[in-house]
């Protein structure tokens, strides 16, 4: 686990376009910048909240990122000792889950998402989600995270997170049949994710995706 802290000079880089591939990847051009775009926003109230690594009876509205057994997000690292940094990447992978519980559950409004993200980063896991219910598709089979860092800005309340993704274990399955569709492994299966997280700070140890950079076919997570 490696861990930076950053300056906040020039922190107001804005998010590029995003560029769907099949398992949710894309590439805007971002992932070699030294900063962290999108620090010094402030954080919004989400009309859901969570408090990391909690069960989902602790939670205070009972947010649910539960996935199906055959949906299996599996996050492959070890956590920072600072301890915002910690609970930023706790709740970078529950946005993660958010995104899957809302193509399990076919709606772009499941709370969880709307709990674990704002501005950028709500719009992007929409559009992940919608991408699938537009073609019929959920998920099946293992998306392994990992290579994971973390940085963040001298107030300690913003943090990105940034991490590999492996995708040659993760299908696309037809909703109404079940079939699953299975390609070869090839480079589009890997990305790589940097997800700035923004405490809530009227919330309890709440952090929010607020902008989500990829970058596709990385070579880097192979």
């Amino acid at each position: 686990m490696k861990r930076r802290t950053l300056s906040t000079a020039a922190a107001f880089a804005a998010a590029a376009a995003l560029l769907l591939t099949a398992c949710g990847g894309g590439n805007d051009g971002s992932a070699d910048s030294d900063e962290i775009a999108g620090a010094g926003r402030q954080s919004e109230q989400p009309s859901k909240s969570a408090d990391p690594g909690t069960s989902k009876e602790d939670r205070p509205d009972g947010v649910d990122v539960s996935l199906p057994v055959d949906m299996n997000l599996v996050f492959d690292w070890d956590k920072p000792e600072d301890k915002n940094e910690a609970a930023a990447m706790d709740d970078a992978a529950n946005y993660v889950r958010a995104i899957y519980h809302g193509i399990d559950k076919l709606t772009t409004d499941d709370a969880a998402l709307v709990a674990y993200s704002k501005g950028q980063g709500l719009k992007y896991g929409q559009t992940q989600i919608n991408a699938r219910l537009e073609g019929g598709w959920t998920a099946t089979g293992t998306r392994r995270h990992y290579q994971a860092t973390t940085r963040s800005t001298p107030a300690g309340n913003t943090v990105e997170v940034a991490f590999c993704v492996d995708s040659t274990k993760f299908y696309s399955k037809e909703v109404k049949t079940g079939k699953v569709h299975k390609g070869t492994p090839s480079l589009t299966d890997f990305d790589y994710f940097k997800i700035i997280m923004v405490k809530v700070p009227t919330s309890n140890g709440l952090w929010q995706a607020s902008e989500v950079y990829v970058e596709g076919k990385a070579t880097k997570c192979q």
